[in-house]
């Protein structure tokens, strides 16, 4: 990794700690601990809106296995009773029939797989969509009670869960339930006493054996999902602070505790495996005794001249076969183990509150024109019971004015951009925004008012113009030129081989700082907000750059209602006022004239 990569991941390091330490939120609660319904029963109710498009891929399924079960019965029956040289017309309904049992079959099957997935793809979309949203509240907060890796597996692994209990729970289930119902049913017809003897050695198998798997590996499949989470938390690690780990000589220190994270789960699939396929010998085991108990009890009625010999056949078949419906239930069941432990996680990032509560019945915002800030005795605490981290702030941004805000790190900076932004609540005191209180308005429709540069924004790794069009997507061109511009961006853009389509690298590894920076600038310019906030926007560049920059964002800002927040002296002649943050609350240092005259 070059110097500037190792300075960036350091830097990116130093964001999501300082965050963190801004942002309050309330602590969660273990999710293995959820209270309330159960995690799976919830999960289940998530997916209930798909059961029209589920339904038909259940019954396609249990058609697929009850079609094949009848295609070997109805062929045994049918060799059988030739042996025994009956008129063809007495045997042409079975001859047809194995025909249409066999193409059904794999029609049924095709049509199984093609619903089946359809309906688990669409159900995991809309559930994906669900956590996603549940998370969108949180996240601008931060989310301390989740690590990244964590956080990463809830939304991927865990809600992929939902597909495998569709499809390899439920389904293989219900199917099953169809053949052995079936069968049951069909074997009582032709000899009471076998239907009984496979009745229950169906109900045995198919009941008791998953149900002993699913108690065995309901730990596991809790630690499995844990141990997974922690490995994706150690490769992310591992990724991020790769140049740190080089710089320290720890990287051998990282890469054994993802060994060993890795072991761990390779042990626990190996212990799940291991009872999947015990079960699995068991089923075996009854499907075998089963067949042979079948069969003996035929031949015993048969002898009597109880049962002719093609039924004789078709019971010893039917109870071969009614037991392959059966196979995967084990794996089944180890599954829904695993689907539990993600339902838990689930629940746990579902609960969790988000920090802000939105009015029930909220006002408009005003969106015309530059609009101006009033705030009057504000409070913020980081926690409830703890000190406040401003506390009877005082400040007033007039419309169209420019507003610089230093202070000393930890003094409550990026805290009042987040109130402002509606990302964290206030305990007391007012902040109006064109005359209306925040708290009475919608975050959304806040944060398209007051939007800007904050202190953790993210450059995507994708193109210049795709960064760009995420402040607006129906800009056009010359929107893009003319913030570009603004933001004193335009010539490098246009320097470059492929220009707007240029690739910018993760978190925008392929830019300097000081581009980074105008880049991020010129998407809030973009953005065209009545309310620009601009957080630390010069953090982390050298001080010529810094001052460059610093310049370029106040005359780009003239005549838009904007707060400036930064460390810096130099730089600021553009701006209307500059006031200082200390201990929660504002102390005046000067108009426009006192920074014109101020030194570095």
């Amino acid at each position: 990794m070059t110097r500037k990569g190792a300075l960036v991941a350091r830097r990116d390091a130093l964001r999501t700690r300082k965050s963190d330490r801004m942002t309050p939120h309330p602590k969660v609660a273990d999710p293995v601990r959820t209270r309330g319904p159960r995690p799976t029963s919830r999960l289940l109710r998530h997916l209930l809106p798909y059961w029209r498009r589920l339904l038909p891929a259940a019954l396609a399924s249990a058609g697929s296995e009850l079609a094949g079960a009848a295609l070997m019965a109805t062929a045994a029956w049918l060799i059988t009773r030739a042996a025994e040289q009956p008129p063809l017309a007495s045997v042409s309904v079975a001859i047809v029939a194995v025909r249409a049992l066999a193409l059904g079959r794999g029609a049924l099957r095709y049509t199984d797989r093609l619903l089946g997935h359809d309906a688990a793809l669409r159900a995991v979309a809309g559930f994906r969509t669900r956590v996603y949203e549940s998370l969108v509240p949180l996240a601008p907060a931060g989310t301390p009670a989740f690590r990244s890796g964590d956080l990463l597996t809830r939304l991927v692994d865990d809600v992929d869960a939902a597909q495998d209990l569709l499809l390899r729970v439920l389904i293989p289930a219900s199917a099953a339930v169809a053949v052995a119902v079936t069968a049951t049913a069909t074997a009582a017809v032709l000899l009471p006493q076998a239907g009984v003897l496979l009745g229950l050695s169906l109900a045995v198998a198919g009941l008791l054996v998953p149900a002993l798997v699913l108690t065995l590996s309901r730990r596991t499949g809790r630690t499995e999902k844990a141990a997974r989470a922690e490995l994706a938390s150690l490769t992310l690690d591992l990724t991020r602070g790769a140049a740190d780990l080089a710089a320290y000589g720890a990287g051998g220190r990282a890469e054994e505790r993802a060994r060993r994270a890795s072991a761990r789960i390779a042990a626990l699939e190996r212990r799940g495996a291991l009872t999947a396929s015990l079960a699995s010998a068991v089923i075996l085991l009854f499907q075998g005794a089963a067949t042979v108990g079948v069969t003996w009890l035929a031949l015993r009625a048969h002898a009597a001249g109880a049962v002719p010999a093609p039924h004789l056949t078709v019971l010893a078949v039917l109870a071969l076969l009614s037991f392959d419906a059966l196979a995967p239930l084990p794996a089944a069941a180890r599954r829904l183990a695993e689907v539990r432990a993600s339902a838990h996680r689930l629940a746990g990032l579902l609960d969790t509150p988000p920090p802000v509560t939105e009015p029930a019945d909220p006002v408009p915002f005003p969106t015309d024109g530059p609009l101006g800030v009033e705030i009057t005795g504000l409070r913020v605490r980081h926690h409830a019971g703890g000190p406040p981290v401003l506390d009877g702030l005082d400040l007033r941004l007039p419309p169209g004015r420019r507003v610089v805000l230093r202070g000393a790190s930890g003094s409550g900076k990026s805290t009042l951009i987040a109130a402002l932004m509606r990302f964290v609540p206030y305990e007391s005191g007012s902040i109006r925004v064109g005359g209306r209180e925040l708290r009475d308005c919608a975050g959304a429709d806040v944060r398209r008012a007051i939007t800007g540069v904050t202190q953790d924004a993210h450059v995507f790794h994708t193109t210049i113009r795709a960064n760009l069009l995420l402040a607006r997507p129906d800009a056009t061109d010359a929107d893009l030129r003319a913030a570009a511009d603004r933001a004193r961006l335009l010539d490098w853009i246009e320097s470059l081989p492929d220009r707007w389509d240029t690739v910018l690298g993760e978190n925008g590894a392929a830019m300097s700082g000081g581009q980074r920076q105008r880049l991020l600038l010129a998407r809030a310019l973009l953005a065209d907000p009545p309310v620009l906030v601009l957080d630390e926007p010069t953090e982390g560049l050298d001080p010529a750059t810094a001052t460059a920059v610093l310049t370029d964002i106040l005359t780009a800002t003239h005549g838009r209602t904007t707060l400036l927040i930064t460390h810096a002296r130099a730089g600021l002649t553009g701006a209307d006022r500059v006031v200082t943050l200390e201990g929660g609350a504002v102390v005046p240092t000067g108009e426009r004239q006192a920074v014109r005259t101020g030194g570095p």
